[in-house]
Parts: structure tokens; sequence; C-alpha cells
């Protein structure tokens, strides 16, 4: 709260609540959020048990594993959009349950894995609600211009006022990105932004991620692309059945025997002939 002089009370001083402070720029390394043997139910079921993971400033973070395995149940963890049974969940340092919303607001941003609205705003105006927590603040000039920006970066500036509801699932995808992007939080948690893409725009949210990560933000992605994974995440924690298998650098983790087990499925890991980095496929006896 703060007091102010109200024009219509003789220069008595009123109080009005007062806008909640972003966060200060994170030096790389930084842990911008963490998970500390959080347990997470779901209809009496754990759905993750015991999960430690920490997401730094500066890096990738790609959350891996079959489906059912935890991956968007963690991200949502790490959002303090899904609460834990026990253990504790951090977003910038404090447990998540002391932040307000419009405090969370600014430290993070998240993209669901479906985005969907009741009226059909035009493209722009979705891309701008990534602006709310920022109304009324002196970022707030900003607005146009992050706007403007994450829409080009998504390459979403053709189709600026089409309404939403016309748009085919993948530029659904990318308009939800850009809205996350204009945001500007320095923790981005994505789950699964690459599922309705075609080849060349999975590559361009990769891309974006890295992108991100190297302007000294942290970028958590639920992806079931492992070649994606590999190729752009600076680490990787697999999860399997509310737990994490394996985690650390992709060359590390990205085992054929863990894998396999992982995924009840065979898989090879392979240098690309070219550049030598990972390539992760299945077994194929054809």
């Amino acid at each position: 709260m703060r007091a102010v002089k109200s024009p219509n009370t003789r220069g008595l001083l009123r109080l009005v609540p007062s806008r909640p402070l972003p966060p200060p720029p994170a030096a790389p390394g930084d842990v911008l959020a963490e998970a500390e043997a959080v347990r997470v139910l779901l209809g009496g079921r754990p759905v993750l048990d015991g999960v430690d993971v920490r997401v730094r400033a500066g890096e990738v973070l790609a959350l891996v594993g079959p489906n059912g395995a935890g991956k968007s149940t963690l991200l949502g963890a790490l959002a303090a959009d899904v609460p834990a049974a026990e253990g504790v969940v951090r977003v910038h340092g404090r447990p998540a349950g002391e932040w307000s919303a419009p405090e969370l607001a600014l430290r993070r941003a998240v993209l669901p894995q479906s985005a969907s609205l009741s009226f059909p705003f035009p493209v722009a105006e979705v891309v701008r609600m990534g602006r709310a927590p920022w109304a009324g603040g002196e970022r707030e000039a900003e607005d146009d211009a992050a706007v403007a920006e994450a829409m080009a970066r998504t390459e979403v500036a053709g189709f600026a006022g089409r309404p939403f509801s016309a748009l085919s699932g993948g530029e659904r995808a990318r308009v939800a990105l850009a809205r996350v992007l204009a945001q500007r939080a320095p923790l981005l948690l994505l789950d699964e932004p690459t599922a309705a893409l075609d080849l060349r725009h999975q590559e361009l949210v990769l891309r974006l991620c890295r992108e991100r990560a190297r302007a000294g933000d942290a970028v958590v992605v639920v992806l079931h692309d492992l070649a994606l994974a590999a190729a752009y995440a600076d680490r990787v924690a697999v999860l399997r059945a509310g737990r994490i298998a394996a985690e650390g650098a992709p060359a590390e983790v990205f085992d054929e025997d863990l894998l396999s087990e992982v995924y009840d499925q065979p898989v090879e890991v392979l240098p690309h002939p070219r550049t030598g980095a990972l390539l992760v496929v299945p077994r194929r006896e054809v």
C-alpha cells in the first residue's frame, strides 16, 4: 500500500494498492525456480513423488519422458499453478505460495498445452494480453514494442488482424507463444510448444528458447522429441512414473539403455554424420 493525496478530500491521504515490483535482473546460473522433494497428488494418486529439480537463469531445461510420467505436472508445480502435497516449490528464492498472482506474473510466463478463447479476439489483442502484468507500471510504455517484437519473432505478424478462432492449430500455438514472449518474464515455462507445429516452426520455437536463455532467462520446456531436446537443451530431466530417472547434459543422460527402459521401446543414440550432435531414434527392424 502507498499513501497519496486525494483531490476530493482537501489533501487528506488515502491508501491505494502498490503495484508489485518486477524482479531484479538475474545473473547467469541464478536459480529462478526449484522443486525440493515435491510430491503432487491428483485424484488421490501420486503424480510426482519426491522430485528435485532446479531451473537456472541462462539455461534451457527440457523435461522429457513417456506419456503420464509427470512432465506437465512438474511444469505446473514450478509455475505455482499445481499445489504440492509435500515438499516445497520456490520461485525466485521464495516459496511459491508467498507470491501474489500479480507478483508471479512478473516473474514467470506459462504456455499451456492448448490455447483456447471463448471470444474471437484478433491475434494482436491476444498477444497484447501478455502485457497485462505491466499495466499501470513504468514499463507499460514498452507494450507496443514488446507485442510487435513477439509477433515478428514467432512469425504471426502477417495475420495480426485475424480472429484467433479462425487460425489453424499450429498458428494458434505460435500466437500463444508470442503472448508468453510479450510478457517478458525472466522464467518461461512451456508445455509441449512444438506439438502442433511443422518442422520449420519446431526449429523456430527451440531457437527462440535458446535465444531467451542466452539473453539471461531461464526456460523450461516439455518435449516429446528427444532429438530436439538433445540439440537445444543445456540440461534434460528424464521423468518416469513421477520420478526423475536421470538429469544432466543431453550427452550424459541420453543413454541407449536408460531411454530404452524408460520408454519401453528400444532406441538408438547416434552421432550426426556431419555435426556429431546426438540423434535419438527408435530401433526399427525394417
